[in-house]
């Protein structure tokens, strides 16, 4: 892609932008591009293209088959509206079967297209731009929204048809046209930027290249797996498929918990940090699966950092930290082991006795809730064959069909959940999603003052955590031990409104990162920029790398005023405030 004229740009951190709530974990290379897509201009221009560390959870119960993972890296290609369909095809099917780039036959590769609905026509051109290629008509496949729609990321904004490639069938590549911006009242409009975003798995694609069956089979999961394999021994209960499957879950937990503490997570039982002790608490659960007896997460970590240290410098600069919380989350999780053994030995018996024919032994098995079991499946981290096994041992068992139904239940509920959160938050600003609306632009430059205000009064310690940001008020989260004084909140109110009384100039400045630092810059998400940004800074008094948007004066903004001053976190404090 950069020969064909894209800037090159780092990863992003795992954690998106703290202005978006709705989203845990950076889930697609597209995610940290949201504003460029909207229309903010990027500093590498308008064709950019990158490798990106992304973690997925909602089809963790699929990790461990072919092709699902927690942690991959997403190559992607962007057009800020510049090129559009023709090209983007064009350079898809050029990389995939030149020789020069990856070489694989054109009789391989199987195409969709969008069928089209009452909101968007047939995707005919993609499909003419497919067949002028060499792809055969009966390779290419039309397909409804559900297949071959993207977006939009929250209630409104940018969204559109897709092509999607195949190989063996499994999706390797997908073009998204973000020709269309869907409204608050469900109407879907010309976008007048056009846009691409393409998004190709770097796990998938090793597959496909080094023919192998599934992605634990390539040289990114061979180091990994070999270890996994040398600290357990044969369990003559499992299966070979269920034991399979165990090194293949702990392998992916195990490496996407490396990358999300590299990138400032602890465990916890909140958010990401929630996830993060979900991910090494199934990974040791599927230990025992694998006859591992010790305590073994440091052996398989050492093999992940070895792997990633030369590509991903935090990897490497993190190592101390990493092991220390996998070791003492291995340890703690020990002990909650032995409460979850406890919690089965409560469930309740519901049905009638089965018969379960052993070889020549028939043994009579109770079934027991399964809605408690899947409790327990979730509270502990014990995967559905462990709990088997435990029951087993006393005639008890799970069905597994109901099992599942409760599983998925649970699955609806948190999708609705996160739903509701996106359609709540379709007022946040640029830097978030969707939505840079006048109040919010207004907000969004009083948290620079505020962070600035902080800074003059408790000292330079004070860095942001975190910021939420609605059309009614600001939330922002900051590092400091102690609660703040109302004398010093008086003072940082203070400090704000003097500086909205004085009218001063926003002012937007592109330079390199370099420049950023040395001229003071305040860069607290700087990872996710390249090597231009972006530096708003309030004259003469605070300077932050950003991606905007804000007032060009501070006049603008109001009066300031703090409403609550509380904790958020172990060493991080919140205020919420409004404009008034």
């Amino acid at each position: 892609m950069e020969s064909k004229g894209h800037t090159i740009i780092p990863s992003a951190s795992l954690i998106p932008p703290e202005t978006d709530p709705t989203a845990l974990f950076t889930t697609a290379g597209m995610h940290p591009l949201v504003p460029y897509l909207m229309g903010e201009k990027h500093p590498g221009g308008n064709m950019v293209t990158n490798s990106q560390k992304c973690v997925r959870t909602i089809d963790i119960d699929e990790v461990g088959d072919e092709s699902h993972l927690t942690f991959f890296e997403m190559l992607g290609n962007w057009s800020f509206g510049s090129y559009f369909k023709k090209e983007a095809i064009e350079w898809s099917f050029e990389f995939l079967t030149n020789k020069e780039w990856l070489g694989i036959s054109s009789e391989r590769l199987f195409v969709t297209v969008f069928e089209g609905d009452e909101n968007a026509p047939r995707d005919d051109e993609s499909a003419r731009i497919w067949q002028s290629l060499g792809i055969p008509k009966e390779q290419i496949f039309y397909k409804g929204m559900e297949d071959n729609w993207w977006g939009p990321a929250g209630a409104t904004g940018p969204c559109g048809p897709d092509t999607e490639m195949f190989i063996n069938g499994i999706e390797i590549w997908n073009d998204v046209f973000m020709e269309y911006n869907k409204t608050i009242d469900g109407r879907f409009e010309t976008l007048k930027q056009k846009n691409v975003d393409t998004g190709m798995g770097l796990e998938r694609i090793a597959m496909v290249m080094q023919g192998k069956n599934n992605v634990y089979e390539t040289d990114l999961f061979e180091p990994i797996m070999e270890k996994i394999e040398s600290l357990g021994h044969p369990v003559s209960k499992w299966t070979l498929d269920v034991q399979v499957r165990a090194k293949r879950i702990i392998a992916d937990h195990i490496r996407a918990s490396v990358f999300i503490i590299a990138d400032g997570v602890e465990p916890s039982n909140a958010g990401r940090g929630y996830v993060l002790r979900k991910l090494i608490r199934r990974a040791v659960r599927h230990g025992k699966i694998l006859g591992i007896e010790k305590n073994f997460i440091a052996e398989v970590t050492k093999a992940v950092i070895e792997i990633y240290k030369d590509i991903y410098s935090e990897v490497e600069e993190s190592k101390d930290k990493i092991f220390n919380e996998l070791e003492n989350e291995e340890e703690r999780f020990g002990k909650t082991l032995e409460r979850g053994l406890k919690e089965l030995n409560k469930l309740n018996l519901i049905g009638e006795a089965q018969k379960i024919e052993s070889g020549r032994e028939i043994k009579k098995f109770n079934r027991v809730d399964a809605k408690k079991a899947f409790y327990i499946y979730e509270t502990f981290g014990f995967p559905l064959e462990m709990i088997q096994e435990e029951l087993a041992e006393r005639c008890l068992l799970v069905d597994e069909e109901e099992f599942k139904k409760f599983r998925e239940e649970f699955r609806e509920e948190f999708q609705k959940h996160q739903e509701l959160s996106r359609t709540a938050s379709a007022g946040m600003f640029k830097g978030g999603l969707a939505d840079a609306g006048e109040q919010t632009t207004k907000y969004h430059t009083a948290t620079h003052l505020l962070h600035q205000a902080l800074r003059d009064v408790l000292g330079n310690h004070v860095i942001q955590k975190g910021s939420n940001i609605t059309a009614e008020r600001l939330r922002f989260d900051f590092s400091h031990s102690q609660k703040v004084t109302p004398e010093q909140i008086k003072q940082v109110e203070d400090i704000v409104n003097e500086k909205i009384r004085e009218n001063l100039p926003v002012i937007c400045e592109e330079m390199s990162l370099e420049e950023a630092r040395k001229s003071g810059a305040l860069g607290v998400f700087e990872q996710k920029y390249g090597d231009k940004v972006k530096v708003y800074s309030v004259h003469a008094f605070s300077a932050e790398i950003c991606g905007g948007p804000h007032v060009e004066k501070t006049g603008e903004l109001g009066k300031f005023k703090i409403l609550k001053e509380e904790a958020s976190a172990a060493g991080i404090r919140r205020i919420k405030a409004v404009l008034e």
